[in-house]
């Protein structure tokens, strides 16, 4: 792709004939916390019912895919946009199971309960604690990570390790960010800690995710022939570079105040932001449609 080539496109179907697949990002892509895009799931249904590509949705949910599945469900997203979906707290229960044995501090609210279902940990007191498994701030309606620093400083000199469920560092929640785990696990490792990650940006959500491709066509698929879509620059656009997938970068989301108008974005600016950041993108798009 040269320069002179437009970054935004209509939408998705400009992409489409090119790949066999699609990875796309669920919380800023296809609903907001509160309700689901529309257009977004939309297009992924048109994606596979006219290409016959499959779509494995991977998202930094800290919670199992089927727990996903049902908010999904409950938001209005249509199960026909989707063929599986993996998310960080999938890739996160395999490193939570060599934790059996010792004392664990879950560290966020309790609706990400399910993420231990099944695995046998020992739950205890802060001060008992020698891993903490980290799913967000408690009320991320009103606390901030600085609310945390003081427990998370005592921790940290004791040398305590984290397990960080899910890396966002903010969502969208309606017509406003949240803060999740991400920040308090950016929070940590600044004041000395040992965070482990293993959703995105990072290697591991993605080597699962391919892998749910592969079994989805029976045989394996080019990655030059997997597209990601989302809309978080530090987390789906580097997640998916560092993997060398091509990427449909969603600019109404998350960063959407940097580009001017929401629907109307500056292709400058954009690619701008891209350059330094070390980003790539095949094309952008202000919000995922057809």
């Amino acid at each position: 792709m040269t320069v002179s080539t437009p970054l935004l496109v209509p939408g998705l179907q400009a992409l489409a004939p090119d790949y066999s697949a699609v990875l796309c990002d669920v919380w800023g892509v296809l609903h907001n916390g509160v309700a689901a895009f529309e257009a977004a799931h939309a297009a992924l249904s048109t994606y596979r019912a006219e290409t016959g590509g499959k779509v494995v949705l991977i998202t930094n949910a800290p919670r199992p895919a089927p727990e996903i599945k049902a908010q999904l469900a409950r938001l209005g997203v249509v199960a026909s946009a989707y063929d599986d979906i993996v998310t960080s707290g999938d890739v996160t229960r395999e490193l939570l199971s060599a934790q059996v044995g010792k004392s664990v501090l879950h560290l966020g609210p309790d609706r990400d309960l399910p993420l231990y279902q099944g695995i046998d940990l020992t739950f205890g007191p802060e001060s008992d604690a020698e891993v903490i498994s980290c799913t967000g701030l408690v009320d991320d309606e009103n606390e901030t990570p600085d609310d945390y620093r003081d427990r998370l400083e005592a921790m940290v000199h004791r040398g305590v390790p984290m397990i960080c469920a899910n890396p966002d560092i903010v969502v969208e929640r309606g017509d406003r960010l949240v803060w999740c785990a991400g920040a308090l696990a950016r929070l940590y490792e600044d004041l000395g800690g040992a965070v482990s990650i293993l959703g995105k940006p990072h290697a591991p959500i993605y080597e699962a995710a391919l892998r749910r491709v592969d079994t989805l066509y029976g045989r394996p698929i080019d990655p030059e022939k997997v597209l990601a879509i989302g809309d978080g620059l530090p987390t789906d656009i580097r997640g998916a570079v560092s993997q060398d997938l091509d990427v449909l970068f969603v600019t109404a989301g998350i960063h959407a105040s940097d580009f001017g108008p929401a629907d109307t974005p500056d292709e400058h600016l954009i690619r701008r932001r891209l350059v330094e950041e070390g980003l790539r993108a095949r094309a952008a798009v202000p919000r995922l449609v057809w």
